[in-house]
């Protein structure tokens, strides 16, 4: 059964299957650039009502960097599902990766709402700013998680964990659809909201990963709860349960905005950071 898993795992996430979906990702991101411009170009020169949903992300070309970036958005989704199998770690660093990028796509949206005669240091303009130095922070966070995932000891792999990494391909293959699925879903909600109701969600940013962080939890648990069959060390189920509550607070600051929001991030790429420092340190010292 698990051999099985492990050739449908490969065939699914073969080179030549990734390299087909990013020229997909690639021809859909361009795409969307230049209709997203096109429609800027509609709103600003003519009086369409179709669009007035649409109002806030027409204001200004630079916002039409917000749709390739969702593109991209999903891509790196993809990847996180891609690398799920390798190590609990290296997921976790592409959750932190993820969330980095939908900041950075935020700042496209934030940028047209500034409103210069009022001043920089408005209520636009400190959002802004508030967001650019989070983005800095997280990106210089991540650095380090990498950098710490690198001075962890590798340990030989044993059956047990071979085993183990057969029942994340096979979760693996399971997020597949559900991503899918999400991305529909989600498409829908937000194009009956602007089209039919012609409202503008407030968190429109976060449209896919409130429910895809929310998957995400509910997976690490099921892994953390499988790799009681193959660990009884303190040290990794720590690690594990770690990345997890880290997962929670990410997914947590979708629910709130503002400072509060940016101060859940920070809190859950810190804590994420401390629990794989601490883990380093205890596999050093074992290994000694």
């Amino acid at each position: 059964m698990l051999l099985k898993i492990d050739k449908l795992h490969a065939y699914i996430f073969s080179d030549s299957n990734l390299k087909s979906f990013e020229k997909l990702i690639l021809f859909l991101a361009v795409g969307g650039f230049i209709l997203h411009l096109a429609l800027i170009y509609l709103n600003l020169n003519y009086d369409i009502s179709l669009l007035k949903g649409l109002d806030d992300l027409l204001r200004n070309p630079i916002s039409a960097l917000y749709t390739p970036f969702s593109f991209i958005l999903i891509y790196e989704a993809f990847l996180l599902i891609y690398y799920f199998p390798r190590s609990f770690t290296t997921s976790i660093a592409k959750e932190y990766e993820i969330i980095s990028l939908v900041m950075i796509r935020k700042v496209f949206g934030d940028i047209p709402m500034l409103n210069f005669k009022e001043g920089i240091l408005n209520q636009a303009g400190l959002v802004l700013l508030y967001d650019l130095l989070a983005i800095l922070i997280i990106y210089y966070l991540i650095h380090l998680f990498k950098k710490t995932i690198l001075n962890i000891p590798k340990r030989k792999p044993t059956i047990n964990i071979n085993r183990f990494i057969s029942y994340k391909k096979m979760l693996s293959i399971a997020l597949l659809p559900i991503l899918l699925l999400l991305c529909v879903s989600n498409l829908y909600d937000w194009s009956y909201a602007v089209f039919v109701t012609q409202e503008f969600l407030e968190n429109v940013n976060y449209i896919f990963f409130i429910d895809f962080f929310t998957i995400l939890i509910l997976v690490d648990v099921f892994i953390l709860l499988i790799s009681f069959q193959y660990t009884e060390r303190y040290s990794q189920i720590l690690r594990n349960t770690g990345f997890i509550i880290s997962t929670i607070l990410l997914r947590l600051s979708f629910s709130v905005s503002g400072i509060s929001s940016l101060i859940l991030l920070l809190s859950g790429v810190v804590f994420g950071l401390i629990i794989l420092k601490i883990y380093q340190i205890s596999e050093v010292e074992l290994k000694q």
